[in-house]
């Protein structure tokens, strides 16, 4: 609980103690110099007096209480500290018996002398720091509105604490400004108890590491807050090794045990370097200059998000003041986008599509500067052996980008689409609505603009960003101006729904109006920026449908989905040419064959790679696929003779790019390979596509999606004996106990 303050004067407050303080011993005392004098009485209340040193080196601070306070520990020190920090710097201090009062409402002491000492410190202990910076996207656009925190961060084996110590708000150009006062010079009770701790995943794995190199050592159990547990086995005799948690007063044995740990534990530069005890001397509480790391948030729409949150393998070890620091935050953040990135700029009234998701147009096969085939498919051109990350048709939800700088002059604008033999308007809900986000710089807030697709003279159009500016009466993206576009949706043309298309290749095009009085005209094709030619973005979709299955998947079960794109099925698994269903078992031969035939094929033609594992015991899995002594074949297939588990390796035995369905497969291994040990096991069998899926996520679009699928298999190897013994031995039995023992109940027997 906070001690009580009683600070001031009060009418009331006929009680008074006064302190002379004598500082002559002190050689460089400015008249402006202040100290401040702390009294906490048997309640735990404090009093408080400031005092201004003049010229001369002396002062005399004046303590008032409304009633007599009995017993007293004052303390002398820096006027920066407060009243409550005062209680636990290692400061000059003493205590005022009760007895002194002797009935009298003053009582005054003998002068304080302030010996260089605790001048020198009392100069460190409490000072002000400030931090300058500036957070940015990766590209070095700044960020706006974001919130900055800084942490000081304290080490202790495994475990760590951070001290918020103060936050601010960046401005537009990213910039902030962040200032708070740091003491020092703590009794190591107090500053231990007011610290909170959490094991830290990034030591106690570089602890792992350490203690790894030394295979013999016993280590004890890791408790969530600070204790002596954990390495328990290294001090026998040390009765706070057995001790849950660690308390304020046990931190003045810490020094002692050190020497004996850093004897008994591998070296560790590492550790060392990051300051981690016992490998480094640990005086946190005379740590003057702090240690910082930062966190930035910001609310970009969906609430608050953490952008950046250091660790602390990012600490800055003693700070100086000020600290000057650049945060680059995660791509998760809106920032002020660059203008343009390349100047100079190909800008007017024109269009350079440029994106489609995060892949570049130019890498999409039959677009402009794009390798010609295959026609609409992201990473088009040669493809690597073993890779999958190419030939990547799109599904789903996509967004499609355009080049800064162009679209000027233009009001609305459409897309359309080829499918063959014309050029149509987009089907219905192709094109989906999106919102746009600003800096407000009036009121600091990230705001929203809409931007729908909306019909107007019978065509489905969407606003330009400069229409929207013109229409709003405020100033954008100029010195001085009233709102700035962030980087959320910002270069976004259209969040196209590629499931409104049968799957196949299309044609796409932007075509240009000017709106008046609500009504579009002069319809232009908009021509590619810097040419006179109209612009075009070929693309290939294919997206997953649902079908009836076949019985035998067990489909729509939570694990198999009901479809063909991909499939996969675990046909049989035998061992040494005898069938194991599903929930079978067999003996452990190690030396026996095993057989494991499967299907990993997609109907479309866009198989990415599969993958079989078996899985068993406590996290214990083995990838069959890779194993040395597999051999995979084919057992029947739609491309006989590619045995591979990827794409890339397929087009080098034979499949015809882009398409590689995939088939039914063999794999043989032995058994103890494939199964490592008696016991029960799962095998993992999983396909997936090259399509590249694109969905919502809050004001976004992403394509992270894969459309994949998944077929598990149990049987148990070695852990007991087939069905079929189990059987025999207990009818066998039986007879046997009922020959023996008639009065045995046969019901119960069977039961065994």
């Amino acid at each position: 609980m906070a001690a009580k303050a009683r600070k001031g004067r009060t009418d009331d407050a006929r009680y008074r103690l006064v302190v002379p303080l004598d500082a002559t011993q002190i050689d460089d005392v400015s008249p402006n110099e202040r100290v401040k004098v702390v009294a906490r009485d048997r309640s735990g209340a404090l009093v408080s007096d400031t005092v201004a040193l003049g010229k001369s080196g002396k002062g005399t601070a004046t303590l008032r209480f409304a009633e007599q306070p009995g017993a007293l520990h004052v303390a002398v020190g820096p006027a920066e500290a407060s009243d409550e920090e005062m209680m636990g710097l290692q400061t000059l201090a003493f205590p005022v018996a009760a007895r002194r009062w002797r009935g009298d409402d003053d009582l005054r002491l003998a002068p304080v002398v302030i010996r260089p000492y605790y001048w020198y410190w009392w100069r460190r202990w409490c000072r002000t720091f400030t931090v300058r910076g500036r957070v940015v996207c990766p590209d070095g656009s700044p960020v706006p509105g974001a919130t900055v925190c800084a942490f000081d961060v304290d080490r202790w084996l495994i475990w760590t604490s951070t001290q918020q110590v103060g936050c601010t708000t960046t401005n537009a150009d990213g910039t902030f400004s962040l200032s708070f006062r740091w003491c020092c010079g703590w009794w190591p009770w107090w500053w231990w108890r007011l610290r909170l701790w959490r094991v830290d995943p990034a030591l106690l794995e570089r602890f792992r590491s350490v203690v790894r190199q030394a295979p013999d050592l016993r280590l004890g159990r890791a408790e969530n807050q600070p204790s002596l547990r954990l390495i328990e086995p290294l001090l026998a005799d040390e009765p706070l090794a057995t001790k849950r948690v660690l308390q304020p007063e046990d931190v003045s044995v810490l020094p002692r045990l050190r020497e004996q740990l850093v004897a008994a534990l591998p070296p560790a530069p590492e550790l060392e370097r990051l300051r981690v005890w016992p490998w480094y001397p640990w005086y946190p509480w005379w740590d003057c200059t702090p240690d910082l790391l930062f966190k930035v948030t910001q609310d970009c729409g969906n609430g608050d998000q953490v952008i950046l949150e250091e660790t602390v393998a990012d600490t800055r070890w003693n700070i100086p003041n000020p600290l000057d620091v650049q945060l680059v935050v995660s791509d998760e953040a809106c920032c002020i986008p660059v203008p343009c990135p390349n100047p100079p700029c190909e800008g007017g009234e024109c269009v350079i599509l440029d994106q489609v998701c995060h892949f570049p147009v130019n890498e999409i096969g039959g677009n402009l500067s794009a390798p010609a085939a295959p026609e609409g498919y992201a990473k088009a051109g040669p493809v690597p052996p073993n890779s999958t990350g190419y030939h990547r048709p799109f599904a789903g939800v996509i967004p499609i980008y355009k080049n800064p700088g162009d679209l000027v002059n233009v009001d609305y604008y459409e897309v359309e689409y080829h499918d063959g033999a014309s050029w149509n308007p987009l089907p219905l809900g192709a094109a989906l609505d999106f919102r746009r986000q600003y800096w407000d710089v009036s009121d600091l807030q990230v705001k929203q603009a809409s931007f729908p697709f909306t019909e107007i003279s019978g065509h489905t159009v969407a606003e330009t960003r400069e229409h929207y500016e013109a229409g709003s009466g405020e100033t954008w993206d100029t010195p001085g101006a009233d709102n700035w576009w962030l980087s959320t949706n910002w270069n976004l043309l259209i969040p196209l729904d590629t499931r409104t298309f049968p799957d196949g290749t299309y044609r796409f095009r932007i075509v240009g109006w000017d709106e008046s009085g609500g009504a579009l005209s002069k319809r232009r094709v908009l021509p590619i920026c810097g040419t006179d030619d109209e612009n075009e973005l070929v693309l290939t979709f294919d997206n997953r449908g649902t079908t009836v299955h076949d019985p035998s998947h067990n489909c729509g079960m939570g694990v198999h989905a009901c479809t063909q794109e991909p499939d996969t099925h675990i046909l049989s698994v035998r061992i040494d040419g005898e069938e194991i269903d599903p929930c079978g078992t067999a003996e452990y031969d190690a030396g026996a064959a095993v057989e494991i035939t499967f299907l990993a094929h997609d109907i479309d033609g866009h198989l990415s790679h599969y993958t079989l594992h078996s899985r068993w015991g406590l996290n214990q899995s083995r990838n069959l696929l890779q194993y040395a002594t597999a051999v995979l074949g084919p057992q029947s297939g739609w491309n006989p003779g590619q045995t591979s588990g990827n794409y890339g390796t397929a087009l080098t035995q034979g499949a015809a790019a882009p398409t590689w369905h995939g088939g039914t497969y063999t794999l043989r291994i032995r058994l103890e390979d494939a199964f490592p040990d008696p016991c029960c096991y799962q095998l993992d069998l999983r396909a997936w596509k090259r399509t590249v899926v694109g969905s919502p996520s809050g004001l976004l679009f992403t394509c992270s999606g894969q459309h994949h699928n998944r077929t598990e298999y149990t049987l148990g190897i070695g852990v007991c004996d087939p069905q079929e013994d189990v059987v025999q031995r207990l009818d066998r039995d039986d007879l046997v106990l009922q020959r023996d023992q008639p009065e045995v109940n046969p019901t119960l027997l069977r039961r065994r």
